[in-house]
């Protein structure tokens, strides 16, 4: 088989105190513990070790990249290549309790069939993603009038493997379309602090950087 070159930001990108992303440690969180995961887009494996650790999933990874697999590997995990676009259709219907796509659905060709296969494999997919409607990345179209380039999206437009770029009102309107229901959902603002869940999405649209959603069918 041939999951994209891993566009997942590295650890040093919003942080929580202990160095783990913080992306990673709210999905964490909310996986129950002992759970079936598969893990798609997996990088280094830093989030199936996590979730081993804290949680002690039975879990499993896809990774793009031989490199991403190498690593995975080497930290003892249970990881095989695989593209999300192309590979996911050999998974049978709820293999697993969750399967997760961290920071990495931007980066398929086909975002709307990857995330109903989410669902299918699944019984909840959880979903991170870099908010592009945040107020930063407004700034930077209105007033440079060129694409930006932040920590959560580190590459230059004409080097970056994200190719289909989305909001967090994007997301729910998507999640609305293949009729999937959000059961919760994280918006992290550029301070790497969780907003608060009262808020609108037209607000978390706004100043959230990125954004963890818990859907199930």
């Amino acid at each position: 088989m041939s999951v994209h070159s891993d566009p997942r930001p590295t650890s040093e990108t919003v942080a929580s105190g202990a160095g783990t992303r913080v992306d990673l440690d709210i999905i964490a969180d909310l996986v129950a513990p002992g759970s079936r995961v598969l893990d798609v887009g997996c990088g280094d494996g830093a989030l199936l070790e996590l979730l081993q650790r804290r949680r002690q999933v039975d879990g499993r990874g896809v990774e793009l990249s031989q490199a991403g697999v190498n690593e995975c590997v080497a930290r003892g995990l249970s990881v095989i290549q695989g593209d999300a676009d192309r590979d996911l259709v050999h998974y049978p219907d709820d293999s697993f309790d969750y399967v997760i796509l961290s920071q990495t659905i931007q980066a398929t060709r086909n975002p709307k069939t990857v995330l109903a296969e989410l669902l299918r494999i699944g019984k909840r997919a959880i979903v991170s993603f870099p908010n592009f409607g945040h107020v930063s990345i407004r700034a930077s179209l209105m007033l440079r009038g060129r694409m930006p380039v932040t920590k959560n999206l580190p590459q230059a437009w004409y080097d970056t493997p994200n190719i289909h770029f989305c909001t967090i009102r994007d997301f729910v309107e998507l999640a609305n379309e293949i009729g999937a229901t959000v059961e919760t959902a994280e918006a992290i603002n550029a301070t790497g602090q969780k907003m608060a869940m009262t808020m609108p999405w037209a607000f978390w649209n706004l100043f959230g950087q990125q954004a963890v959603f818990v859907l199930r069918r």
